[in-house]
């Protein structure tokens, strides 16, 4: 099964959930046009696995896609395996993995409401190195890792 984009997720405003759509802009060197978090910075855009958001629902809570402020949730690739540096294609844009995971310096209603967030130890953010649209469905590949 290849990996894929299954939901796009923006937002105007940064520290809250994000909108899910169908799909969005990437800008190199940005991220996500319109997107609160773009911007000349090591975070350009998150991702977020189904597969992760699917633990916190286990734990009773209803959240989805966008939920955990992610601008591309993605199903069947394991995010948090792939080295800082490595190099994604998402449908026609390329990404290079920036980090994984993140420090909450505030916990979040999630964290709250579960006792846990899968963000910060699950997501990954990358920098936008190739531009284009990027759509559900688009197909998630590994090109290269830098390790």
């Amino acid at each position: 099964m290849a990996a894929t984009v299954t939901s796009v997720n923006l937002s105007t405003k940064k520290t809250v959930r994000k909108t899910p759509g169908a799909s969005g802009t990437l800008v190199v060197g940005s991220g996500f046009e319109g997107d609160a978090h773009a911007g000349d910075w090591h975070r350009q855009v998150s991702l977020l696995a189904e597969e992760s958001i699917a633990k916190m629902q286990a734990k009773g809570l209803d959240v989805d896609a966008g939920d955990f402020a992610e601008n591309i949730t993605t199903r069947g690739i394991d995010l948090v395996s792939l080295p800082v540096g490595t190099r994604v294609r998402v449908g026609s844009s390329l990404l290079e993995v920036s980090q994984i995971g993140k420090e909450c310096h505030t916990k979040c209603a999630i964290y709250y409401q579960a006792g846990d967030c899968v963000m910060p130890k699950e997501g990954i953010f990358a920098v936008v190195l190739e531009g284009g649209d990027v759509s559900v469905g688009a197909e998630i590949t590994v090109v290269e890792a830098d390790v």
